[in-house]
């Protein structure tokens, strides 16, 4: 019997041999979601119960009470970072991967094939697409922590009680999500085909630094801070993407209208990250918390050069596509220049057919000098 192709690839007419490279890619989300199934089922086992919840659960509580008679609702627990937190990564790192196949085969796919894209923009289209589907979720949920917890309302909750820093399940669970998606995109790229090194160098630095850096927030202590300043970051990135899928669809000329929208965001998120990060680890931390000053100003002189990192980048490709657009302007008047010169011809010939037999010889140089 022949083996169709599962989520998260294009179907093809010939049967790869099973277990082959091909096999897998074609069947990634299939094999994936039975592997994150045997967990689940071991929740069910007694034996199995304790193993598999390592993995789903989330562990390291340190405070809060189940729902008895004396307290109907119980007490919310919080959590902090510990070591089985990288079992709940790897197995929230497999449901991205399966969610990333979904959306691909049920949203993206379908769009693309009713586009007709080329294949440079259906690559662009496909990474947006994925990307905006996270940021809008990370921006959403991390708004709603952050005012649930009050930390933009009352600010100095960003600081006050470090290292001493609990976290409530949404909080904790924010973090774990994060890091697993991050660690998904190394995968992704065996399974979406990335072969090119152009375009696996980029994904590569994206995910490797994107998962240190939110690691080293995460079991550091600065969940709070890491909470606002990932929120306001992908607030930026979110408005830059979907500018991108916007340029998919529009002409680059009237897109360029609306960028000064993403560019005035993207100022104002470095300007708020950069005051919140001085504010809470210079004036905060470090003032208030002697004994982890030199953590405080560390992180506070990585986040500062981060920043500067975005700056500068930003700054670099507006100045590249500038000139894509005066390039591409100068070849466009090239084009059209071309294009009216052989009409000219045509119409100079026409007028000279027009003409009665006469005056069309009388043109000629060497009868002209026998006159």
């Amino acid at each position: 019997m022949a083996i169709k192709p599962g989520l998260g690839r294009k179907t093809s007419n010939k049967n790869p041999p099973i277990l082959s490279h091909e096999f897998v890619i074609q069947n990634h989300a299939d094999i994936i979601s039975c592997v994150a199934m045997v967990f689940v089922v071991g929740l069910m086992n007694e034996s199995t119960a304790s193993f598999a919840s390592a993995f789903i659960s989330l562990h390291h509580n340190v405070s809060g009470e189940e729902a008895t008679r004396e307290l109907p609702y119980g007490k919310p627990y919080t959590y902090v970072a510990g070591i089985k937190d990288y079992c709940a990564i790897f197995f929230y790192t497999l449901t991205c991967i399966i969610m990333h196949a979904i959306i691909q085969e049920f949203v993206l796919d379908k769009i693309s094939k009713k586009l007709h894209l080329s294949k440079f923009k259906l690559a662009r289209f496909n990474e947006s697409g994925q990307l905006v589907t996270f940021y809008l979720l990370s921006f959403l949920w991390g708004a709603h922590v952050a005012l649930k917890e009050g930390y933009l309302g009352q600010v100095a909750q960003l600081w006050e009680g470090y290292p001493s820093h609990a976290m409530s399940f949404l909080h904790k669970f924010y973090f774990i999500i994060q890091l697993s998606y991050y660690l998904h995109m190394l995968p992704e790229l065996y399974f979406q085909k990335v072969r090119a090194k152009e375009e696996q160098q980029p994904k590569i630095i994206h995910s490797i630094v994107g998962f240190t850096l939110i690691v080293l927030a995460y079991t550091l202590s600065f969940q709070r801070l890491a909470l606002v300043l990932l929120t306001l970051h992908y607030l930026s990135e979110l408005l830059a993407h979907i500018f991108q899928l916007i340029g998919v669809f529009d002409r680059e000329e009237r897109l360029a209208r609306v960028r000064i929208v993403n560019s005035f965001v993207f100022v104002i998120v470095r300007f708020a990250t950069s005051v919140i990060g001085v504010l809470t680890l210079y004036y905060g931390i470090a003032g208030s918390v002697g004994s982890h000053k030199l953590r405080a100003l560390l992180a506070l002189v990585g986040l500062i050069a981060l920043q500067g990192y975005f700056v500068f980048s930003f700054i670099t490709e507006q100045l590249r596509a500038k000139r894509e657009a005066k390039r591409e302007a100068k070849l466009l008047a090239a084009q059209t220049k071309k294009a009216k010169a052989p009409n000219k011809d045509k119409v100079k010939r026409k007028k000279e057919s027009d003409l009665p037999e006469a005056d069309q010889t009388s043109s000629s140089p060497v009868k002209q000098k026998l006159k």
